[in-house]
């Protein structure tokens, strides 16, 4: 089993809630992760049609039998036992009773508002990050890309072309009829292609309704669900306005690059390399290494993006403590040209800060006047450097 940077996160948590609970997309290897940390727990997926219809019918009877050190694994599917578990745990008040696991964060979120409030550790295990997969593997940019850090494909050595087409069909099949009840299923896909063709780009609601041929509302409702089932996520702007007009909408970014290349039709190292939004690939896969990076902790997401209404923008900024922004520009260039440090330039003059990271494809460190220049392979380790000098991830 390839080691995930949030097994150490898990365990501390286990032994501080009497639930905890484990979220991300399907096959991230939650399943795989609990099951190796906790092997001395009993396993029950409600997956299997007769777990669920006693767990469902007599949750009751069920708990008196699986009293304590379960794993519960995709635990959405039986949303009356949130309830159930509640005064369950109450009762024996004891760290790690219960772990659960699901594919499906709205559903478990809604549920533990309600019924597990103080009583459940969260976190999220997502595709394997560049930390991770480097332990197993030392890509090429273009190969890390392009294969992105689904653990059932970088363990078994499958071809992307054959794992994204079967994976995106049970996700279509399986997760959506489940999660909301779609009966267009090849519009939803249509949707999810233009989703991934706009990738790293300010989210227009009524441009992606006219396309697929569906209602405002309706591409709100879609975008949920892909949100939910952590296939994509939405970075949010920063609102701090240095007396500029400043853009207002997300941007859309998708958790997985080789899901994201799998979906523009992307099947070969030669084809991403010319491939016309190979930079917002790049700029979409170094973005949620940040994320990654902060979930593989136990941490929020604290990134953000910063544009104004004449086109002025920094790709990523990085809320630190005390409100202090540390920008981030990402660019898919193998060479430093002066173009990479003007958006950071301005910005420095905005805020008054002469802070700032550029992350490109090239292979060497440099410390620029303006920014210090990372290559992207070490873009984590330039994360650990912010960390430790200026409280970021503290």
């Amino acid at each position: 089993m390839i080691k995930r940077v949030l097994a150490d996160k898990f365990k501390e948590l286990a032994q501080k809630f009497p639930i905890l609970t484990l979220t991300g997309p399907r096959q991230s290897g939650k399943t795989t992760l609990v099951r190796a940390l906790f092997p001395h727990y009993q396993y029950l997926s409600f997956e299997d049609p007769d777990i669920r219809l006693y767990a469902s019918e007599d949750p009751r009877g069920f708990l008196q039998e699986y009293p304590d050190h379960v794993i519960l694994d995709e635990v959405q599917r039986v949303p009356e036992m949130f309830s159930y578990l509640q005064t369950h745990v109450d009762r024996k008040n004891e760290s790690g009773q219960f772990l659960l696991t699901g594919s499906q964060h709205f559903l478990l979120s809604e549920r533990i508002s309600q019924s597990l409030a103080g009583r459940t550790g969260i976190l999220h295990l997502m595709p394997l990050s560049l930390e991770e997969i480097e332990t197993i593997s030392s890509d090429s940019l273009e190969s890390f890309l392009l294969q992105g850090g689904y653990p059932r494909l970088r363990d078994n050595l499958i071809d992307p072309a054959d794992f994204f087409p079967a994976y995106t069909a049970t996700y279509l099949e399986r997760d959506i009829r489940l999660i909301k009840n779609i009966m267009n299923l090849s519009a939803f896909e249509r949707f999810l292609g233009l989703c991934a063709g706009r990738v790293g780009q300010l989210l227009n609601f009524s441009s992606l309704a006219d396309d697929v041929g569906i209602s405002h509302n309706t591409v709100k409702a879609w975008l949920n669900v892909l949100e939910a089932s952590f296939i994509i996520f939405l970075l949010q702007p920063h609102y701090k306005n240095y007396k500029k007009r400043l853009v207002k909408m997300p941007k859309l970014y998708f958790w997985d690059s080789g899901l994201l290349c799998s979906l523009l039709g992307i099947e070969t190292e030669g084809q991403l390399a010319s491939h016309f939004l190979r930079g917002h690939i790049f700029e979409s896969a170094i973005i949620s290494e940040f994320i990654k990076y902060r979930y593989n902790r136990g941490r929020r997401n604290n990134c953000y993006f910063w544009r104004d209404r004449h086109g002025r923008e920094i790709d990523c900024i990085i809320e630190k403590m005390h409100d202090d922004l540390l920008p981030i520009e990402i660019k898919s260039g193998k060479t430093v040209s002066q173009d990479f440090f003007k958006g950071i330039s301005y910005w420095q003059k905005l805020a008054g800060t002469d802070n700032g990271y550029v992350i490109y494809a090239g292979e060497q460190r440099q410390r620029r006047k303006i920014a210090t220049v990372l290559p992207w392979r070490q873009c984590l380790w330039g994360i650990d450097e912010m960390r430790r000098g200026s409280n970021l991830y503290r």
